[in-house]
């Protein structure tokens, strides 16, 4: 059964799903959505989701929003044989990296990625982004000290808790921007997700 994923091509939201159905071998139907694409304040569209926000997926009868459900969706029931960690001890020690990137990251990691990429220069809030990468650092050693342990966020092999927080760190680490903090297990890692085959296809898309 083919799924429809509803979503703009540059939103990094719309990248989770696009990036896991790829990994999960999906046959899925891409629908732009959002922005500049119009369609999320249709009736068809506010029918399945009535927050007029991306992404949607629809699988069958399924219809879902909030990419971190979506992502919790497919690997559960498309991902049994690869991604899906059946230990749920283990599954959920993975997944709190899913929900600590959306709570903690997201908020400082968008005020840096909103001014360098999304604006252009004359709008840009140099100062806020200075703050917000300084306080971004000392939140990532918390990911870096996990990294040391164990070659990925989701234990000994790549899963669906590495997805959102590669996707943002992809970007950081392309931003010529000053450091202070050497995070040397975050950029092994983040190498090792850019060497998957449907990273970049999907990553790299602004």
């Amino acid at each position: 059964m083919s799924i429809t994923i509803w979503g703009r091509p540059n939103s990094l939201n719309v990248h989770k799903v696009l990036w896991l159905a790829a990994e999960l071998g999906l046959q899925f139907e891409h629908i732009p959505a959002g922005q500049q694409y119009g369609v999320i304040d249709t009736a068809e569209f506010l029918a399945l989701n009535p927050n007029g926000l991306i992404p949607v997926i629809q699988d069958g009868d399924t219809v879902l929003w909030e990419s971190n459900t979506i992502l919790r969706y497919l690997t559960e029931v498309y991902g049994k044989k690869t991604l899906w960690i059946k230990d749920p001890k283990l599954r959920f020690s993975a997944e709190k990296w899913i929900d600590w990137y959306t709570t903690t990251v997201l908020p400082v990691f968008g005020i840096v990625f909103f001014n360098l990429v999304r604006q252009p220069e004359d709008k840009r809030d140099l100062a806020a982004v200075k703050v917000a990468a300084e306080r971004l650092e000392k939140i990532l050693d918390v990911a870096n000290s996990e990294l040391a342990k164990q070659p990925y966020l989701s234990g000994s092999d790549f899963g669906v808790a590495d997805i959102p927080l590669a996707l943002a760190l992809n970007h950081w680490f392309n931003l010529d921007i000053e450091r202070h903090h050497d995070h040397t297990h975050l950029k092994a890692w983040i190498e090792r997700i850019r060497t998957r085959e449907h990273f970049l296809k999907v990553a790299n898309i602004l």
